[in-house]
């Protein structure tokens, strides 16, 4: 699946093809998928193909294609303090991004679920599950999104979804990212809270459905798609699947809670300078786009043949200088030296009149 818009340079490229083809369509799904780099969820040596709208897998590792995870993230509306349920979780990259979008201005901001919501995910192969780890951690220490961001960590357990115990919690918001069967419809729809959002592949059909009642429900067709089916659960001894436990939810302890408060009030801090200093938020740059030269045909007779003949009109030459002029200001930009990456909650957080160790537990032992 995938292939719907032109492939990107990189990370942002890639997004502003999305956004141009109306895939994203809201400013928080494009803050998420600003923050993660698709790239880093690529294995060494394929990242090439990392900003290509087209699914990937190597082995057990999956990605789908870029333009479906923005239909996705659009229809799910994660907010703030909501339970999120990812279903074939995968590399994690969905649920990275579930929890980093922007609430509020660049320099105070809340993650998707926010801090106090929950990001679950269940996935088959340990060995995915393993990959989603070393993943989050690395967003986790040398991300310059992390800093931005209030979140909640994605936990994640091995299994078969359709292993999922019968008592446990149900969810806000749900996507599963592997073909349902008719037959596995309502097993899905239990595990949604009322008034939540499930969007599953089912019937080849990307399909949102949220809960409007106890027994009642919504559903809309979002987009033609190609999903492997889920594989079906393997018996025991009993001739019974095993069950598979999803992670508790947890309440954070008060040492963890005291590291939210005071990162988010430095961040207010840091916010209400910036604007005392009147610095405007700044936005991800947009990439001027190289208008493609047309040319116009004239015909000419060579002999018995009509050929072809091209000519330059004057809009032709005029787009040929503006290209131009955009190549040297674009040339002369990159030989600008390049300003170091300023994390201001970190410098906060290092001028307090603190241990060194509670300022590293304060910046979740980061290094920059």
């Amino acid at each position: 699946m995938g292939g719907a818009v032109s492939a990107g340079e990189d990370n942002d490229d890639l997004i502003d093809n999305l956004k141009e083809a109306q895939y994203i369509r809201t400013e928080r799904v494009e803050q998420a998928f600003r923050a993660i780099d698709r790239g880093d969820y690529y294995l060494e040596g394929y990242r090439d193909n990392a900003y290509k709208d087209l699914a990937w897998k190597h082995g057990n590792i999956h990605l789908s294609a870029p333009c479906i995870y923005s239909e996705v993230m659009e229809a799910l509306k994660l907010q703030p303090g909501l339970s999120f349920l990812n279903l074939g979780s995968g590399t994690g990259y969905l649920s990275t991004m579930s929890l980093t979008v922007s609430h509020a201005s660049a320099f105070q901001e809340t993650g998707i679920t926010g801090p106090f919501g929950i990001n679950h995910g269940i996935e088959l192969h340990s060995d995915v599950v393993e990959y989603a780890k070393e993943k989050l951690e690395s967003f986790i220490k040398n991300s310059d999104s992390f800093d931005k961001f209030e979140f909640c960590e994605p936990a994640f357990v091995v299994g078969n979804c359709l292993q999922i115990a019968s008592d446990s919690h149900q969810y806000d918001r749900i996507y599963c990212g592997a073909g349902v069967q008719k037959d596995h419809e309502n097993y899905m729809k239990i595990l949604l809270k009322v008034g939540g959002i499930l969007v599953m592949p089912i019937e080849d059909q990307l399909t949102q459905i949220m809960r409007t009642g106890q027994n009642t429900w919504e559903s809309k067709n979002i987009l033609a798609v190609s999903f492997a089916p889920l594989v079906q659960p393997s018996k025991n001894d009993n001739g019974k699947p095993d069950s598979v436990g999803l992670p508790p939810c947890a309440v954070r302890n008060l040492q963890d809670l005291a590291r939210i408060y005071i990162r988010r009030t430095l961040r207010n801090f840091i916010n209400d300078e910036m604007q005392a200093k009147g610095i405007p938020q700044r936005a991800p740059p947009k990439r001027k786009r190289k208008r493609v030269k047309q040319r116009i045909n004239t015909y000419v007779f060579v002999g018995n043949q009509l050929i072809p003949q091209p000519l330059d009109s004057e809009e032709d030459e005029k787009m040929e200088e503006d290209n131009k002029e955009e190549e040297e200001k674009d040339h002369n930009e990159a030989m600008k030296p390049e300003e170091p990456p300023q994390n201001l909650l970190r410098e906060k957080i290092m001028k307090l009149p603190l241990p060194e160790s509670l300022k590293a537990y304060l910046t979740y032992f980061r290094d920059k």
